[in-house]
């Protein structure tokens, strides 16, 4: 299983971003993708999550109206989209994978892409 996380970048407070995460390596209709993100001296955090059939979502209240993630079954792609970015919200972003619903504790995913950087200046 290979998950690839891009879109990462640097953008000014209040602007956007769509981050991407690309699977490949097996099937994954059985999973939940989740993002996770973390800033340098913390600990890695809950974002949000989707089934893999999209039929679902849900968020850290952190970003919740903020960030939207969804998903194209054709490209086995999720993209977490990141409207009115705050400079707290820079940090390494990160996609997994779980096999069940719910699960917000990282420990608690499976299989990790590398992180992409998100950095938001003031």
């Amino acid at each position: 299983v290979q998950l690839q996380a891009s879109g990462g970048g640097l953008v000014q407070a209040g602007g956007s971003l769509r981050l991407s995460c690309a699977a490949s390596g097996r099937t994954f209709s059985n999973y939940v993708v989740g993002w996770f993100r973390q800033a340098p001296g913390k600990e890695r955090e809950f974002v949000g999550a989707i089934t893999w059939s999209g039929s679902g979502t849900y968020y850290a209240d952190s970003v919740k109206g903020r960030f939207t993630i969804s998903r194209d079954n054709t490209k086995n792609t999720m993209y977490l989209q990141m409207n009115s970015l705050k400079p707290e919200d820079t940090a390494v972003y990160y996609c997994a994978l779980a096999r069940a619903w719910g699960r917000r504790n990282p420990d608690e995913y499976d299989y990790w892409g590398q992180g992409t950087l998100v950095t938001v200046s003031s």
